[in-house]
Order: structure tokens, then C-alpha cells, then sequence
């Protein structure tokens, strides 16, 4: 096992309805103890596998899903295939009801298959279940236009969902069964040994590092993310606080597990998406001559990771253009330039 002796902060006291708002500022990941063990589905969870799989399908509309199936072997850990060009698990769209009732079966089974229904939108396949089973996000007015939260539904059998980022905050609720969440911040991200941009599990890339057997001859730097990584284990009830772009992996520890998680993001809905601008990048800075990246760096600090303010000082208000506070025409300026850039 990856060796990890940090334990991530836990917060007592917090029900679905009031999450204080600096909780949803924090820098650092937090553990909500008991958040939502009052949910209806996470009591039905607590009584038996069967008892939640026959509440969901209460609430479901019938819609197909995307199901994953591993292959044989992996033993619940979604990784690359040999060869580093596709995946270990099929992925099959199928109806909701029939893939738990797969779930169900699997435990019972010695080779112990891997099923997985990952990031599926509750209101599309379960209207009306966040009636009883929902949490008012820690969320500030921020004075513009925001986006509202993405609110997914995670259910399968033992599984490894390996280490990976989201550029969104996250709370995550485990529902059913436990889960190890381990988290490392941005700083170590090359630490962990990221693989290919594509084909990934889920659209981000994961990291090559085996969390059970760690090969230290091979990613001799995973020991630097492991003295700086934090742990949890997180029982039905309980809740997680992730930043956005702290890198976590997550296991289901158990024969049946649902998870439930609320994705947001506090920035203006007019902004654009950083993976964009990374894959505009490097297309256009990581092959330049050495000292023309050095240059660049220093751009970028001046004009994007510094001072918002610093670069427009010195100019009157109506002369600043997009250097001045972003807001939906400017936004829609600056991709107006792109595109036609890009188009040429």
C-alpha cells in the first residue's frame, strides 16, 4: 500500500442545510463526519445492498447509462490496458436497473466481476431522489453569473478509481459501503507520474503509480507525493471536501458501494476551461526554443498568475480592453481572436 500517515482534518457538526461557506473556500480537503446519514438512501444503504438498490430503483425513469465492465482481473482498479492505447473495461450503454441487479449478483460471485456505473447525472435517470437526499452547497454570492452544481451518482462493486484531478470543487458523500479517499495538492503533480493525455478513464489523466504495490524503481518521486499526501476512510454517512485540482484516488472498499458527488465551479459561467488552454499550450509553447519559454513564463506570470490588477495600472480605464475586469463581451471577444487564429 502507498504510505501514507497524513490524515485529512475532520469537521464535526455539518448538516445537508448548513455547510459554512469557508468550507467551500478551503485551500485544503476536509472531512465532513455524518453529513448525510440522515439521507434516505444512505439509511436503506446502511440495512442491506438490496434494500438500496430496490430505493433507487424506485426513482428511476427507465433511461439508459453508461456501464462500465472490467475485464477480467483487474480486480477493480480502471486503468490503462497493456499497451497504454485504450482501457481495461468495456464500457456498455444499458439500462440502470439491470446493471445494479449485475452489481448485486457480482458479490455473490467467487471471480468477483467489475461493474461500475460511474458519474451519472441523478436528474436525468433519477427524478425526484434529491428531494430527500440533497445538500445545500457552501457556495458565495459572488456578484455574477455562475454555473449550477453537477450532482452525480457513483455506484459498482469493489473499486479503484486512480489518482487523478478535477479542475472543480467537489463534495463528495459516500452513500453506501466505505471509501479511501488519498489526496495530494497541486504541487506534487509531477510526483505522481501522470500517463497518457488519451484515451483516459474519464477524461483526465491518471496516474501510472500502483497505489497496492508502488514500484519505487520506477517512480522514485512517488515517495516525495506520499510524504506530502493526505488520508481518509470515509463510512456511509460521511462526506468529503476536495479542492479543485488536488490530485485524489479513491477506493471502494466494499462488495457494494454508491457514492454521491457535487461538482462546481465559482468562476464566471463566461470563463473558459483551463485543459484548453493547457492543449493550446502545447501546441503553441512547449516546443519553442528554451529561452522563448523562459520569456513566455514571465508573460504568463505578469499577465495570468500574478496580480490581476497589476497589468492594466498604468492604463486609463477605457484603453484597458480585456486586460481590464473579464465580463460575457470581453469573454466573447477572446474567443472571437482565437477562433480565427486557430482557423487559419
Amino acid at each position: 500500500m502507498a504510505n501514507i500517515s497524513k490524515h485529512i482534518k475532520v469537521i464535526e457538526g455539518c448538516t445537508p442545510g448548513s455547510i459554512p461557506v469557508e468550507i467551500g473556500s478551503s485551500a485544503e480537503p476536509l472531512v465532513l463526519k455524518g453529513l448525510v446519514k440522515d439521507w434516505d438512501i444512505t439509511k436503506a444503504a446502511v440495512s442491506s445492498p438490496e434494500t438500496a438498490v430496490n430505493y433507487l430503483k424506485s426513482y428511476y425513469n427507465g433511461n439508459l447509462s453508461l456501464i462500465n465492465k472490467g475485464h477480467s482481473g483487474i480486480e477493480g482498479r480502471y486503468f490503462y490496458n497493456q499497451e497504454l492505447n485504450g482501457l481495461n473495461y468495456d464500457t456498455v450503454k444499458m439500462r440502470i436497473d439491470e446493471a445494479l441487479d449485475l452489481i448485486l449478483a457480482s458479490t455473490r460471485l467467487p471471480e468477483k466481476p467489475s461493474y461500475y456505473i460511474s458519474s451519472n447525472t441523478i436528474d436525468t435517470h433519477f427524478p425526484g431522489l434529491r428531494a430527500t437526499n440533497d445538500i445545500q452547497l457552501p457556495r458565495a454570492d459572488r456578484g455574477y453569473p455562475v454555473y449550477p452544481p453537477d450532482v452525480k451518482i457513483w455506484i459498482g462493486t469493489r473499486s479503484i478509481a486512480t489518482c487523478h484531478y478535477d479542475a472543480l470543487e467537489n463534495i463528495a458523500c459516500v452513500v453506501a459501503g466505505k471509501r479511501r479517499f488519498t489526496l495530494f495538492p497541486p504541487s506534487q503533480f509531477e510526483n505522481l507520474y501522470f500517463g497518457p493525455l488519451s484515451p483516459t478513464p474519464g477524461g483526465q489523466a491518471i496516474s501510472m503509480v500502483d497505489f497496492r504495490d508502488p514500484d519505487y524503481e520506477q517512480f522514485p518521486r512517488f515517495k516525495i507525493a506520499e510524504a506530502n499526501g493526505l488520508m481518509a476512510e470515509l463510512e456511509a454517512g460521511d462526506a468529503i471536501f476536495m479542492p479543485s485540482m488536488w490530485m485524489h484516488h479513491v477506493e471502494g472498499l466494499s462488495d457494494f458501494n454508491i457514492l454521491v458527488n457535487y461538482w462546481w465551479d465559482d468562476a464566471p459561467v463566461y470563463t473558459g476551461s483551463g485543459m484548453t488552454v493547457l492543449q493550446h499550450a502545447l501546441l503553441g509553447l512547449r516546443d519553442k526554443p528554451a529561452h522563448e519559454k523562459m520569456a513566455w513564463k514571465h508573460l504568463f506570470d505578469y499577465y495570468i498568475f500574478g496580480d490581476a490588477e497589476r497589468a492594466a495600472e498604468h492604463l486609463p480605464e477605457h484603453a484597458r480592453g480585456v486586460l481590464g475586469p473579464l465580463d460575457e463581451i470581453k469573454a466573447r471577444q477572446l474567443r472571437s481572436i482565437i477562433i480565427n487564429k486557430l482557423n487559419r
